[in-house]
């Protein structure tokens, strides 16, 4: 089993990293703050104004840790990495399937089903954990309409169709999202989905998330030799790395939502850590994004049973086993995908 690495996170603006020997070094006002041996890492992640030295990327691409740089609030600007690794004939079958319409449709049909029921399970926790505090009657509702959903999705169905359901399911999720949100403060009352750029604070922590659990699926996915661009559910378009976003769904609410959750309903974020622009975007404050990154690097050190290889797995390394499983799905050695279905 693939070891799980650190992710080193930079957010102090004006930050060099550099190169010493066998480590990566953290310098701000050329004062080393860090040094962290390079074997630990499995990426480096840059917000805002953080530079690299030349010796640096070229050491850090060798070693097979890929670097992603990002704007001080999360918006993705570039990654540097190494030789695309990997059988070109993996690569070449996973694009004849996903120019395959039928082919597509079932890959996506796994996915949208696995996405629907890691919805209705953060929807039942809720219902179990705080039946006096939530709107009972609204979230059981919707419970019992994603079950409706995913059974429409056990037969075999065209990509449109699809893609209907899961929007359909994914709008009413949200409908009911702000029931889970327990804090008494108004400024985290949820009304839906919205993004770029977030306009409430609910918003810009899933959007965060979301952010950073993509950057990680890209790496197991390129890790194990695939193309993050060329997807299924999501189809190709300039700038997007829709395999990457195919496997996100299986993680948005299983990761993404319960964490943000969980920062709001515990008090680790409040009010005063966001920042509200003249445009009405709402940002995370600098603090807020180091307690959310600290959250999310915990929760990757967690363990549980993953459904299909029924072993216990860091939930870090979760990105990198559906990755290997899609590897052997494409190389035949799989029937078919087995998406991630939290229990």
């Amino acid at each position: 089993m693939k070891k799980l690495l650190n992710t080193l996170y930079v957010t102090t603006q004006g930050t060099y990293l550099a190169k010493d020997g066998e480590c990566v070094v953290v310098k701000v006002n050329n004062e080393v703050r860090l040094r962290v041996p390079i074997h630990t890492l499995g990426g480096v992640v840059c917000f805002g104004q953080v530079s690299c030295s030349p010796f640096l990327l070229g050491f850090a691409a060798e070693r097979g840790v890929n670097l992603s740089f990002l704007t001080e609030h999360g918006r993705f600007l570039a990654r540097v990495h190494g030789p695309v690794a990997g059988n070109v004939l993996l690569r070449r079958e996973q694009y004849r399937r996903a120019d395959d319409n039928g082919q597509s449709a079932e890959v996506a049909r796994a996915i949208v089903s696995a996405k629907i029921v890691n919805s209705r399970r953060v929807l039942q926790r809720a219902v179990r954990d705080h039946p006096d505090k939530i709107g009972m009657s609204a979230v059981v509702a919707e419970v019992s309409h994603l079950q409706n959903c995913a059974k429409r999705l056990k037969h075999p169905a065209e990509l449109d169709v699809i893609r209907g359901i899961e929007g359909e399911a994914a709008n009413r999720y949200f409908g009911v999202f702000d029931h889970l949100i327990l804090a008494a403060e108004p400024e985290f009352r949820f009304i839906g989905r919205n993004r770029r750029p977030p306009l409430d604070r609910v918003n810009a922590l899933l959007s965060f998330l979301y952010t950073l659990i993509e950057h990680d699926i890209r790496g197991a996915l390129e890790g194990v030799g695939l193309d993050p661009a060329v997807g299924f559910l999501h189809r190709d378009r300039p700038s997007r790395y829709s395999l990457a976003l195919d496997l996100m769904e299986e993680f948005r609410a299983f990761l993404g939502d319960r964490l943000v959750l969980s920062l709001i309903n515990l008090g680790q974020v409040r009010k005063k850590d966001f920042e509200i622009q003249e445009t009405g975007a709402v940002k995370l404050s600098d603090n807020a994004r180091k307690t959310v990154l600290v959250t999310y690097q915990n929760r990757k050190q967690d363990e549980m049973m993953h459904p299909f290889l029924e072993e216990k797995v860091p939930v870090g390394l979760l990105f990198h086993v559906q990755a290997m499983l899609m590897a052997r799905w494409l190389r035949g050695d799989l029937d078919g995908y087995p998406p991630f279905m939290w229990r």
